[in-house]
């Protein structure tokens, strides 16, 4: 059977407690040695007897230099533990406030839209139809300018397309002018000739008409 487990509890007996601590101190100093030598670790162990006599043990590094490191180790720890509860705080803080702004804006929101109007009393009412008005007076003040705006920049485009139309009146009449001006300038014969090419071409000779020959009348030889 297995062995139980031992409950540990202060020895009463003086003689017994200070053989066992004797013991027990000399297994805890070879214990120290050992991981120190075998993981290449730094160990320091202070140990004081119940009569407060001194004990300890420190690696190839002095003890002095053992507990620095260490006090250096412990603030640092001590001073971020202290520093992520004060950012704690803070944050905490921050959200508690942002909270309720947001619970303020939502608020504030549901009023300007009609909805839970019973919890304001007549001033808080008559402040509302005050941001109301002026919000209504802003909002129609942008929509006269975005409408003046708009009015403006159709009066542009229709100038412009007037502009290109007058352009496109002057291109067609200056070149009605061009042409007829080309017609005028050709030589005389070449527009009869053409004259007479489009007639030659154009008539046909007429057939000649058959006639029949009347028969001359017989001349009777007088009779002897």
């Amino acid at each position: 059977m297995g062995r139980g487990k031992v409950q540990l509890k202060r020895i009463e007996n003086k003689i017994n407690r200070q053989v066992t601590f004797s013991k027990r101190r000399n297994g805890l100093l070879k214990k120290a040695h050992e991981i120190s030598v075998l993981c290449d670790a730094e160990v320091a162990v202070i140990v004081f007897s119940p009569k407060g006599k001194l004990y300890e043990y420190a690696t190839d590094s002095s003890m002095d230099k053992i507990l620095e490191r260490y006090e250096r180790y412990s603030y640092a720890e001590k001073a971020l533990i202290s520093a992520e509860s004060e950012s704690e705080g803070n944050w905490c803080h921050e959200y508690r406030k942002l909270k309720a702004k947001i619970e303020t804006i939502q608020k504030c929101h549901k009023h300007l839209m009609g909805e839970d109007l019973d919890s304001l009393n007549l001033k808080e009412l008559q402040q509302l139809e005050q941001q109301l008005e002026s919000s209504l007076k802003h909002i129609r003040s942008r929509k006269s300018h975005l409408m003046m705006e708009s009015i403006s920049e159709l009066q542009k485009k229709e100038r412009s397309l007037q502009e290109e139309n007058k352009a496109l009146q002057k291109e067609v009449i200056k070149l009605q002018t061009n042409w007829w001006r080309g017609r005028r300038r050709r030589p005389a014969g070449s527009s009869s000739s053409n004259n007479n090419n489009r007639c030659s071409g154009s008539t046909k000779p007429r057939p000649i008409p058959k006639t029949n020959p009347k028969p001359r009348p017989a001349h009777h030889l007088p009779v002897s």
